[in-house]
Parts: C-alpha cells; sequence; structure tokens
C-alpha cells in the first residue's frame, strides 16, 4: 500500500525564539538550521525579516541547506495599503529564499478587535498578500490565526478566508490553534469539516501547547485529513509552548497506526540523530535537557533494578513501546549499565569513524565516556571534542604539542585618568617539537587572553591556526555553590567557514575554558593534516 507523504514545518527559529528566557543569535540560527535539515525537516521558518536585526541578518546570508526549503515569515499586507506599500510585507517578500509563511486573520471578532476592517477587507488583505508571494516565485502559505475559534465563532467567514488563499495560489493553508485551547476532538471534527472543502494535501496544523495537547491536536488533524504538520524543537515557544516535532516525528514514524499510512522527509538515518538534535537546542540554550523528555529524554528508557530491571532484561519491550536505538537514545538499567556500544558505534559512524563493534578498544571509550558525562560532559554541541576523544582511545591522533603550564591574571585597578578598568593577562609554556616556547596574551577578559596565548607562539603549527576564530563561547554551571562544577562550551570557525564545538568541565572555569580551547586547536590541526609534533615534557 502506497503511503501518503506528511511534510514537516519546524518553527524553532520564530516561534522558539518567543519562549521566555530564549534569544538565539544568528550563529544559533545557522546551527540549528543545518541539524533541522539534516534530519530531513522539510520546511524550516528562520524568523521575521525586518522585524528584529537578529533576524534581518539571518536572512542576509541565510545557510545552504539541502533539503529544508528555508522560509520568511511575516503578516499579510496591513488594511488601507496595497501591497506593494507595505515595508513588512516587502521586507519578506524580498528575502531571497524558496518559501514565505503569511499569518492572517480568521476570525471574525479579532478583525473587528485588532485590524478595525471588515471582513470583506480581511478576506481581499490575504488573498492580495497570497497572490504577491506567488508572483514574487516563493512557495506561498498562510497561517489561519486563531483559525478554531474564529471557526467555531463564525465558520462561514474562517472557511472564507482559508478559501481566499487557496484560490491566490497558496501551497498550504495552516490551520492555527493560536491560544492553544482546543481540544483534540474538536480538532479532529473541525479539520474533518474543512478538508471536504480544501483539499487535505493542501491543509496544515499549527498548534500550542496551551492545554498540554498541541501533540495530540497535531495527530487528531493529520487523522482527519492534514498532511503538514508545524511544530518546534522540544515543544519551545510562546507561553505553554508549540506541538513538540520531537514527540511528533517518531509517533508518525515508529507507530503502526501512522506508519502504515504515511511517510515524512524524515527518514531512519534521520530520526536515529533526533536524540541529538534535541539535545543540541538545549546545549545552545545554555539549559538542562528534560531527563523525563518521551523518545529522547535520558530517562526515557531508564529501568531501576528489581521487577522492571528483571522484566527488561529478559525482554525490553517489556517496559519499552520503542527501541531507544531507533531514536538515538539508549537503555539504562540503573543499577547495572547495559547500554553504549551500538548508540557509540553510531556517533563514531556519523563523525567519520568506522570501528568494528568487536574492537577491543572500544570497551574503554565507552567507559571513559560515561566517566566523563558523568562529570558533566556533554557531547551533543561539542562533536570535536567527542571525535578528538574517539581518536586518541582508537590511537589515531598524534600529539602535535604540549602544554606545561598556563596562567592567568586578572587585574582590577584605576587607571592614570582615576577610571576603573579590569585587564587580562595570559602566559603558556608549551613544547613542540622538544623546544619550550613561551608566549604570552592580553584580552578584553580572561579566556580571550588564555586563547591568544595559547596559539600565539606555536612554531610549526602557528601557520595552520592564523585562521582560527572562537565564533561562540558558553558557560553552564552544574552544580551549586562557589566550588561549583562548570562545563564550558566553545564554537570555533576557519577561514573556509568550517564550525566545530568542543567541551571542557572543571570545578574552576579557566581551567575548564582551557580544555575546551585545547581540543578546537588540536582538532583544527588534524583535520588540517598537520604534521606530528615530538613531544618531551619541559624541563
Amino acid at each position: 500500500m502506497k503511503r501518503e507523504r506528511l511534510y514537516m514545518f519546524d518553527t524553532t527559529l520564530r516561534d522558539g525564539n518567543q519562549s521566555q528566557g530564549v534569544a538565539f543569535t544568528v550563529e544559533d540560527k545557522r546551527a540549528i538550521a543545518q541539524a533541522l535539515d539534516g534530519i530531513g525537516i522539510d520546511y524550516i521558518e528562520g524568523g521575521w525579516p525586518g522585524a528584529n536585526p537578529t533576524d534581518t541578518d539571518f536572512f542576509a546570508k541565510p545557510p545552504k541547506l539541502k533539503r529544508a526549503k528555508l522560509t520568511a515569515f511575516g503578516m499579510t499586507r496591513r488594511p488601507g495599503r496595497s501591497v506593494s506599500n507595505d515595508p513588512g510585507l516587502k521586507a519578506v517578500l524580498d528575502a531571497e529564499v524558496p518559501a514565505a509563511c503569511l499569518v492572517g486573520k480568521t476570525w471574525d471578532w479579532h478583525v473587528e478587535l485588532a485590524l478595525g476592517t471588515t471582513q470583506k477587507e480581511a478576506v481581499k488583505v490575504i488573498a492580495d498578500s497570497i497572490a504577491a508571494a506567488v508572483t514574487r516565485g516563493r512557495e506561498a502559505m498562510l497561517d489561519c490565526e486563531h483559525f478554531f475559534d474564529g471557526y467555531k465563532a463564525n465558520s462561514g467567514f474562517a472557511l472564507e478566508c482559508a478559501i481566499a488563499a487557496l484560490e491566490a495560489g497558496a501551497r498550504w493553508i495552516v490551520l492555527c490553534d493560536t491560544n492553544g485551547g482546543t481540544l483534540p476532538h474538536e480538532v479532529e471534527r473541525i479539520v474533518t469539516a474543512v478538508a471536504k472543502v480544501i483539499p487535505g494535501d493542501r491543509l496544515g496544523i499549527h498548534a500550542q501547547n496551551d492545554t498540554d495537547n498541541a501533540v495530540a491536536n497535531s495527530l487528531a488533524a493529520v487523522r482527519a485529513g492534514v498532511r503538514h504538520v508545524q511544530g518546534t524543537l522540544n515543544g519551545i515557544g510562546e507561553r505553554c509552548g508549540n506541538a513538540n516535532l520531537v514527540s511528533i516525528i517518531p509517533t508518525l514514524l515508529l507507530k503502526p497506526d501512522f506508519a502504515e499510512h504515511y511517510e515524512t522527509g524524515v527518514g531512519s538515518e534521520g530520526l536515529r540523530q533526533l536524540t541529538h538534535v534535541s539535545r543540541l537546542l538545549d546545549e545552545r540554550l545554555n539549559r538542562a535537557p528534560n531527563t523525563h523528555a518521551p523518545y529522547v529524554g535520558d530517562a526515557a528508557f531508564a529501568h531501576k533494578g528489581g521487577l522492571h530491571g528483571s522484566a527488561v532484561a529478559k525482554d525490553p519491550r517489556t517496559y519499552e513501546h520503542v527501541s531507544p536505538e531507533l531514536v538515538g537514545n539508549r537503555r539504562h538499567v540503573l543499577v547495572s549499565d547495559q547500554a553504549g556500544k551500538a548508540n557509540v558505534l553510531l556517533r563514531l559512524k556519523e563523525v567519520g569513524i568506522e570501528v568494528a563493534a568487536d574492537d577491543p578498544r572500544l570497551g574503554g571509550l565507552i567507559a571513559d565516556m560515561k566517566e566523563r558525562e558523568h562529570q558533566g560532559y556533554a557531547y551533543d554541541d561539542a562533536a570535536a571534542s567527542f571525535e578528538l576523544m574517539a581518536l586518541r582511545a582508537l590511537g589515531r591522533i598524534p600529539e602535535y604539542f604540549h602544554v606545561a603550564s598556563f596562567r592567568v591574571i586578572v587585574e582590577r585597578r584605576y587607571n592614570a585618568r582615576g577610571g576603573l578598568v579590569t585587564t587580562s593577562d595570559a602566559m603558556v609554556k608549551s613544547v613542540v617539537d622538544g623546544d619550550t616556547l613561551l608566549s604570552v596574551g592580553e584580552g578584553n577578559g580572561p579566556v580571550n587572553a588564555l586563547d591568544y596565548a595559547l596559539r600565539q607562539e606555536l612554531g610549526k603549527y602557528s601557520a595552520y591556526l592564523a585562521d582560527l576564530e572562537l565564533v561562540d563561547y558558553k558557560v553552564r554551571i552544574l552544580t551549586q555553590g562557589t566550588g561549583a562544577v562548570t562545563r564550558v562550551m566553545i564554537e570555533s570557525r576557519d577561514g573556509q567557514g568550517n564550525r566545530w564545538g568542543t567541551v571542557g568541565v572543571s570545578a574552576n572555569i579557566i581551567d575548564a575554558s582551557f580544555q575546551a580551547l585545547y581540543d578546537a586547536i588540536v582538532y583544527k590541526l588534524y583535520r588540517d593534516g598537520a604534521p606530528a609534533g615530538i613531544v618531551k615534557a619541559a624541563e
């Protein structure tokens, strides 16, 4: 039986950015977009060009995606203005991306309250705006704002808005539960009715999570006919969040009621990256992942000893609704952790390291990785550090240089003019080919000074590091108190635009930073094919 195609539309970079405490940088947006593209998401909504400097900069130089269609979001034209005389709409249509998603009001009460116009004009606003996007060569779609409330209040007007978008050339008409108050049985009933007027392969669902039903509402909408599903990574979004694609995608692909009838752009390989991508977002937001998140949480497949642990040891299906490896997660039997090998082999394959499953060195690598994760290391946004750890365990990487010692001094003082200033200096003693090299750096902070000093004088390796640049630095406190353990995540970039993440963990924030900086340099040398060094301890 041929399965119908479902299209996944991710709104993390816009809706997710409206979450309290979330503020993506341009670099965050690019990294997340690349990760979403890698797993097979069909559409990635990048933000609202012209609405703020970050989104404008993002669309000025959008990331290159292999599969997903980068989508610009914005509003339909304002009443009383023509399409050509609306700067907000113009900014969206000027974005050099293949798709545009415009939000239009489909609740008669909101038309009167917010737009202050007539229903007739509101329908024309939608038709004109969608037609303009189509004329500009964009794949156009309409987010029908407050559609379910609008349908319940005045179904005729809500449908008239949707039909106007369809007739104007919209590829997708997305039914939005904007305040998150609609329940699954209502969604299924209303979508079923709408699908009799608008073909299901032109309909989408956008559900907010204010009653904790966004995932259920999205699945109900699919059952009723929609073929386009919007949501965010980990369900982040305004107020209580959005429909969680990290839960929706595996449910569609792994549960027979859906999997037998539908397929998505996310294949089995993309599905196995889901846990990694979910945790990458949390690392970007500098927050702890939800341990109990369905499918991808660290406790999603965790079993304590006793009755459950005994049953799982005999057959994991006793307490696991799907195999954790299918979504890139792993099983934890807490009294005897049996997980790891399959997941590590997958991660190694992702970074291009082929290892036989019976390689005797693999056990040591797994044990080392588990111990490091226990200490606080996290590799979902630090793939370079993971790769280096694996290469070292497998004996596949040389030691280029040895850092014998480093010192960082921070001084806060009054300058000659009586102004209060803080300065940072670092000194690093390195050994390259048996020679001891001393370098000093000054920076606008201790990490900047250490970074400069660390790679200022490394002999034959200095030329390899000329285009190395630190582009992002994040700190997370893992334990409380003045002696807290700190995790530092660093993102680096070279002159060819390659990016990589490294991690360090220590009770001393400078030491944690040094570990991440050191890995960033070693990774650059390894990837650029630098020759091995002759290292001996400094005397």
